[in-house]
């Protein structure tokens, strides 16, 4: 399972401002004499696992997809990291019977909360494998920008139904939830960052524009803390440390 980066450049848009966060929850995890240790749970093709791994990591990805996991060993043969890139072939619901117990210094757990059948039993089970100390990535779509992308598309009635489902049983896991979950798991958020305020909503031919897709990524980056553009981002990313 991989992350839609959309129009996003390596190093830039989206992939690059998570790149950044990652890099920098990396360097907080890191201990003298080893090297750090890390899970990415439905990693896919190694779109975070293999930088990560050249950052100097240990990664095991998980993923259910086979020819995900073959195109992650093809691009970490590539860059001369094979042996520190581990796939793992499964459904991350099982994640505990593929990783026998192991804990790791950082956890990514990347559009997975969306995708499981049982939020909370997914959510433990990722939780558990995150070692004393160490952090949690997690990146969850904000129902939220759904209802704001709908209306400046000129889809009020659609906007409107979006809202509604926002208070509902049914309502898709969002970064409050995601928030309330680390809570009850006795995880401190130490950051949420907003991802892709603005690109969703910027028409692509307006990019043609000289600098302006650098502008975008700068707008993005710059808003990603702030309130109250962060709250309107299409995704959200929260970092969450297991105290120890």
């Amino acid at each position: 399972m991989q992350i839609d980066t959309g129009r996003d450049r390596p190093g830039t848009g989206r992939f690059g401002l998570i790149s950044r966060l990652l890099l920098d929850a990396l360097d907080s995890v890191r201990t003298s004499g080893r090297r750090p240790v890390l899970l990415d749970c439905g990693g896919g093709s190694g779109t975070y696992a293999v930088p990560l791994a050249v950052a100097g990591a240990d990664v095991t990805v998980v993923d259910i997809s086979a020819d995900a996991l073959a195109t992650l060993s093809r691009r970490a043969a590539e860059a001369g990291i094979a042996s520190s890139v581990h796939p793992v072939q499964g459904d991350v619901e099982a994640l505990g019977d593929l990783i026998g117990g192991a804990e790791f210094d950082l956890v990514l757990a990347h559009g997975i909360l969306e995708a499981v059948d049982d939020v909370a039993a997914g959510f433990a089970g990722i939780r558990a494998a995150v070692r004393p100390g160490g952090l949690m990535s997690i990146l969850v779509g904000n129902p939220v920008a759904a209802v704001v992308a709908r209306a400046l598309a000129g889809e009020p009635v659609l906007a409107l139904a979006e809202l509604r489902e926002l208070y509902t049983p049914e309502a898709r896991i969002g970064p409050d939830a995601v928030e309330a979950l680390c809570a009850g798991a006795g995880l401190v958020v130490e950051a949420r960052h907003g991802i892709g305020v603005f690109s969703d909503l910027v028409p692509g031919s307006a990019l043609d524009a000289p600098g302006a897709r650098d502008a975008l990524d700068e707008l993005d980056a710059a808003a990603s803390g702030r309130s109250p553009f962060a709250e309107i981002a299409g995704r959200v990313h929260l970092l969450a440390r297991r105290p120890g």
